[in-house]
């Protein structure tokens, strides 16, 4: 049995580009790629933080961390030229890095918009391309699989939330980017997913973490009677990135606590 699982998930030889991963959500997506076998690249804004880089070590995997500003456009479409100019053998790549902005919408700042579709649209959308097109150079593995491209996408890129017009915008704009990819790249053997948070319990959500009327609605709603937490993330990531997922491609898997079932 153990060798049969490792054939499916073991990430055991690949490496991983991840943004986001200094806490929340993202820290857990690449504990979990650590911890089935794979080497990781950080990219953050600054070194401040390098807890992701020394857990990432103590499980035995080699941590890379690389400074880019998801928020400068110049920074990240030179991202991946650096990253593959220092010789990395990228075949993963995971986009988490993302902000929010919460104002009604006849009152949302016109720099706000630019912001969050900044962070959490056109840099994800530089990254796919960038990597997507260096996955398209890598000789196949036995699967005929050469890469594969796990964006973030949310429960309100399919849903329009509440005074976040702009992370709705780019969030729906995630899922169709995936789909789009997708149709372009699976047949040369590179899977384009998605994973939908639903409401989890970070840094991101504590407007609506500190609100206990709003907290008990969205509670109330939730199938699995609790909010989500990272670790919660463990399965999909690491199902999506390897040989298990080989004939999964364009999907936005919900981690929702059954939230879009109801």
């Amino acid at each position: 049995m153990s060798s049969y699982l490792e054939k499916l998930f073991s990430l055991e030889g690949h490496l991983a580009v991840i943004t986001g991963g200094t806490r929340g959500i993202g820290q857990s997506l690449a504990l979990a790629l650590a911890g089935a076998g794979s080497d990781i690249i950080l990219v953050q804004r600054d070194e401040k933080n390098l807890e992701t880089k020394q857990k990432i070590e103590a499980l035995g995997r080699k941590a890379f961390v690389y400074i880019a500003d998801m928020a400068s456009q110049e920074q990240v479409e030179s991202l991946a030229k650096r990253i593959l100019d220092d010789g990395h053998d990228v075949d993963i790549l995971v986009t988490s890095a993302g902000i929010q902005r919460r104002h009604p919408a006849h009152e949302f700042p016109m720099n706000d918009w630019y912001d969050v579709l900044q962070v959490n649209l056109t840099a994800l959308w530089t990254l796919n391309r960038d990597f997507g097109a260096y996955f398209l150079t890598r000789t196949p593995d036995a699967t005929g699989r050469r890469g594969a491209i796990i964006n973030i996408a949310s429960l309100v890129s399919f849903q329009g939330g509440l005074n976040v017009p702009a992370y709705a915008a780019a969030k729906g704009g995630v899922a169709q980017l995936t789909k789009s990819l997708s149709n372009q790249w699976a047949a040369s053997g590179i899977n384009v997913n998605a994973i939908a948070p639903g409401y989890i319990a970070t840094d991101m959500n504590e407007a609506l973490l500190q609100d206990k009327a709003r907290h008990a609605s969205i509670l109330e709603r939730i199938p699995a009677g609790r909010w989500g937490a990272p670790e919660d993330f463990e399965g999909a990531i690491v199902f999506l990135a390897g040989a298990a997922c080989r004939y999964v491609s364009g999907e936005i898997l919900t981690v929702d606590g059954g939230w879009m079932g109801r």
